[in-house]
């Protein structure tokens, strides 16, 4: 699986509609510094490859000119048991036996997009979360 940073159609729309409206272009008013042109991206599924995989952990290894991450799945009740097992002065397990669910490799490229569309999707939880907060914060008060 090979990630390439796309931008959003909505936002190309939305580029596109500024145009409409105001009667000109806004993208190119930055002159130099404009941001290059997005490409509408639909990817077609292969077999069964549009079923979400379930994944409680990651790894991340590399290689000459390529990150491989691996998503894998280890039984939820016994991820809760360790902390209680290491608290509780009992005998850790040498080995945690898990399930590899798939293994991704990107260049390093693709990994850059990558962690700038988490970053973003990182910020908008976060941002999200402050704002019940705060809302939840004013209804208290009133």
């Amino acid at each position: 699986m090979i990630c390439h940073h796309v931008v959003p159609e909505t936002k190309r729309k939305g580029d596109l509609m500024d145009k409409e409206q105001s009667g000109k272009d806004t993208r190119n008013e930055q002159g130099a510094q404009a941001k290059p042109a997005g490409l509408g991206l639909r990817l077609v599924p292969v077999d069964q490859s549009d079923q979400p995989v379930l994944s409680n952990l990651t790894t991340v290894s590399m290689a000459p000119g390529i990150v491989f991450i691996d998503f894998g799945f280890v039984e939820p009740n016994l991820l809760a048991a360790l902390p209680r097992m290491a608290r509780l002065g009992g005998k850790m397990p040498e080995r945690i036996n898990g399930k590899l669910a798939v293994r991704v490799a990107l260049g390093f490229d693709s990994l850059a997009a990558l962690h700038q569309q988490l970053g973003q999707v990182v910020k908008g939880l976060g941002d999200a979360a402050r704002a019940a907060s705060a809302r939840a914060a004013s209804a208290k008060k009133e």
